[in-house]
């Protein structure tokens, strides 16, 4: 038999990220996908129900506060067609955020017992994150059919060429989840406030971006404040695309993706720079 020999070796460069060893463990990475979509919801009465119950009820309470009560503009859409299409593509961004924000506390002991590529974790996050995206956009997709056919509100929206789009902005949302996420676990196996802050700063994320109001009503002068917030855009062009109501700038969405690409590179880099000592101070 040949003799098979695997050095492993530790790097002290910033920019040293393992892409081939995650190609190499992409069977751990597939078996971490299946245990991360099967643990969440094992020994539950409704299981994977729970991915259409909790946005559903959320949108619920959006319509009769937001919309009923506080009387917040909709762009003239159906509430519960809007708030759904905001929350489709939140919900998948604070799935991957905070399911990847712990990836060293949570996964300490079996990062201190086996070496493999500690990426491979929040990865699997981010790609299990996608069944319950798709059953989301199922969801939401009924919703549709039976508000453009059923209801008289019908002719209120249409889809736009936009959806063809949805790809490259699923792909975007799944990059700023991660990119957060890596920062946060980062700082999250130094200071265990992190773990608190993470739901916290969710909450007050997502109120920061056009989610429960249009970016329409936002004054002209402070939109520049909404554009450096990378899901802004994305919200937006998930309402455009399916709604055909939104604010759609070039503008907007170039720094979005400028945004998205800083906070994924140096979320990798900073990650990649804590697995190396983060066993010591866990």
């Amino acid at each position: 038999m040949p003799n098979t020999e695997f050095i492993i070796e530790a790097s002290k460069s910033w920019f040293r990220v393992p892409w081939r060893e995650l190609l190499h463990y992409r069977d751990l990475l597939f078996l971490l996908v299946r245990r991360d979509f099967v643990s969440r919801y094992k020994q539950t009465i409704l299981g994977p129900a729970w991915f259409v119950i909790q946005p559903l009820v959320t949108t619920l309470v959006f319509t009769v506060i937001f919309g009923s009560i506080a009387k917040i503009s909709t762009d003239k859409l159906p509430p519960m067609l809007f708030y759904l299409c905001g929350m489709l593509a939140w919900q998948y961004f604070a799935q991957c955020m905070q399911g990847t924000s712990t990836t060293f506390v949570t996964n300490a002991g079996l990062f201190g017992k086996v070496y493999f590529p500690r990426l491979v974790v929040p990865l699997s996050v981010i790609i299990s994150n996608l069944a319950a995206f798709v059953i989301q956009l199922v969801t939401f997709l009924c919703f549709w059919l039976f508000y453009k056919f059923f209801t008289s509100s019908g002719g209120l929206f249409t889809a736009t060429p936009w959806i063809l789009a949805l790809p490259i902005l699923l792909l975007q949302t799944a990059a700023i989840g991660l990119g957060v996420g890596l920062w946060m676990s980062a700082l999250t196996a130094k200071y265990r406030d992190f773990v608190h802050i993470s739901g916290f700063l969710t909450q007050l994320w997502m109120y920061a971006t056009p989610v429960v109001y249009p970016l329409s009503v936002v004054p002209e002068k402070w939109r520049w404040v909404s554009a450096i917030n990378p899901m802004s855009g994305i919200v937006e062009a998930y309402r455009y695309a399916f709604l055909g109501t939104g604010t759609v700038s070039p503008l907007y969405l170039g720094i979005s993706a400028v945004t998205t690409v800083i906070l994924l590179f140096t979320g990798v880099l900073v990650f990649s720079r804590t697995e190396r000592t983060f066993i010591d101070t866990v």
